[in-house]
């Protein structure tokens, strides 16, 4: 068995300080591509065991993983990450960022087809980036304009120290595609799945699999890949991504080879795996889990009762029994990861593991809790969400409180999540983010209703920031914040583990599975 740690994020900030930036061709990284692409392994298919079946494969629509990990081989974006989570150009050949900092200039890469044939122009990239803009609520105040076919200007109303990186991030990505079908998009998202990525939207079958095959005309970057930049070859025929929620099932599907691959490998067969030698075992940091509070109605609108549950939770026997390996979580008050240097702090620690349920009742009674149903709402799709909910679930009872579990697949609790009459709390957890503003919770619109406006005044103080240290005590502020107003509990942060057989060469991981560039060996 071979075992692969993923590399972490490097620099976050900085990047729309430059005046501009574009695509470099080395001479020698050039013939060594064009030799190792001869010489490739083309063809086969590329079978994908995944834990979850997503609600829709429109990436404008949704923040949930099981939706980025398939669209981001049909869908690219203006600019993305690199291996070290530094933005990159994709769509656009180059970008140029005005000294003031309110416009950005992007030069569109030409001749770049969609799925349909058509060529990708600046009318496609308006309509595109205005719905994403529209659906995601992220930088709202931004104006899209096209400067004849192959050039559009972002227009802010100040500078924004962190905009490149909302544009490149992937977990709800501003994905390009067709006009007509951007703007004619329903409320329930896009039914035609049509990108300019290497690979093409075939069939979904609904619980069974979703099918990509490889498009013949993709126009990619002529530089090295690197992490989701670069360029992407579409080695293989096609993709099947199978639904395959009970994970013991994924894991006889990987021994027996029906499956290339599997996400969400279960903590306890971790060991099992480690004795495959023609199995690659890969971590790489995922994200923080928790519990969301339905703040819209009932109990948890008041933030003392959001206080008491945080302080009520003994968080370690529940990352113990979602995730079995102290190797693979972390008691960690921090909302991003201790290697993100730039936005990483402990601020408010001492309100995060605190385990007082006496303190606890207290505050619940004074919320004025007086014995009502606490509905927590998760799913078995994924075991360590699924493992979370009944421990927290057992601790609450334990103290006295009516707490009950409804359990549903995944798709249906995306679906609830968004009905405040259906729930108190639902489990679930968020990636490792580019920078602190992207986490939904802080949304007013997301699931959860969070309302407080102390989020959005510290953020825009953060984007107006001259310097990252300033940046980052205002961010240890609103930290602090957080752990006042307690819009989710943070449990703790954990990494993910994938078994990767080795017929597939050169397959990586960056927030999910990266298909192009992969050779499947017969």
């Amino acid at each position: 068995m071979k075992k692969r740690m993923m590399p972490l994020i490097g620099s976050m900030v900085g990047v729309m300080l430059l005046a501009s930036c574009g695509g470099s061709s080395d001479e020698e990284a050039a013939i060594e591509e064009g030799t190792r692409e001869e010489s490739s392994n083309l063809g086969g298919t590329i079978n994908y065991g995944y834990s979850t079946q997503p609600e829709v494969l429109d990436p404008h629509f949704t923040t949930a993983a099981a939706t980025r990990d398939i669209s981001r081989s049909i869908y690219e974006s203006l600019v993305t990450l690199n291996s070290n989570y530094e933005v990159a150009p994709m769509l656009a050949e180059d970008y140029d960022v005005s000294e003031d900092g309110k416009t950005i200039t992007f030069t569109l890469r030409e001749g770049v087809l969609f799925h349909n044939g058509e060529e990708m122009t600046s009318e496609d990239v308006v309509a595109s980036m205005q719905r994403w803009q529209e659906v995601s609520n992220v930088l709202p105040e931004a104006q899209y304009e096209a400067d004849g076919d192959y050039t559009v200007n972002v227009l802010l109303d100040e500078m924004n120290n962190t905009a490149l990186h909302l544009l490149a991030d992937i977990s709800q990505m501003a994905a390009i595609m067709p006009a007509e079908i951007a703007s004619n998009a329903p409320a329930t998202g896009v039914d035609e799945y049509i990108g300019t990525g290497p690979y093409e939207f075939g069939v979904w079958h609904q619980d069974q699999h979703v099918q990509l095959t490889r498009f013949e005309d993709y126009v990619g970057v002529d530089a090295p890949a690197d992490g989701l930049s670069g360029e992407k070859n579409a080695y293989a025929d096609e993709i099947l991504v199978h639904f395959v929620p009970d994970s013991q099932t994924r894991l006889s599907g990987m021994q027996t080879g029906e499956y290339d691959a599997i996400n969400g490998v279960p903590f306890d067969n971790y060991e099992m795996l480690e004795a495959d030698d023609s199995i690659e075992l890969m971590t790489t940091p995922s994200g923080m889990e928790v519990l969301v509070f339905n703040k819209e109605q009932g109990l948890f609108s008041d933030p003392l009762a959001r206080q008491a549950m945080n302080i009520a939770l003994d968080k370690q026997p529940i990352l113990q029994a979602a995730f079995n390996y102290e190797d693979f979580y972390s008691l960690e008050p921090g909302l991003m990861i201790p290697d993100q240097t730039d936005w990483y702090t402990r601020a408010g620690e001492e309100n995060y593991d605190v385990n007082d349920p006496e303190l606890a009742l207290s505050m619940l009674e004074e919320a004025g809790y007086d014995g009502e149903e606490i509905r927590i709402l998760t799913s078995r799709d994924y075991d360590f969400h699924y493992n979370v909910a009944v421990v927290a679930h057992q601790q609450l009872e334990e103290m006295g409180i009516n707490a009950t579990l409804n359990v549903v697949d995944w798709a249906t609790l995306l679906s609830l999540r968004d009905d405040p009459n259906e729930y108190e709390m639902f489990v679930t957890s968020f990636f490792v983010y580019a920078v602190p503003h992207q986490y939904p919770f802080f949304n007013p619109s997301w699931a959860g209703w969070t309302d407080h406006p102390g989020y959005e005044e510290y953020f825009d103080q953060i984007d107006q920031a001259e310097t990252q240290d300033e940046a980052l005590a205002l961010f240890e502020e609103l930290q602090e914040l957080f752990y006042e107003d307690v819009p989710v509990v943070n449990i703790g942060h954990y990494d993910n583990v994938e078994a990767v057989s080795d017929r597939l060469i050169d397959y990586e991981l960056l927030m999910g599975p990266i298909f192009w560039n992969v050779q499947v060996e017969e």
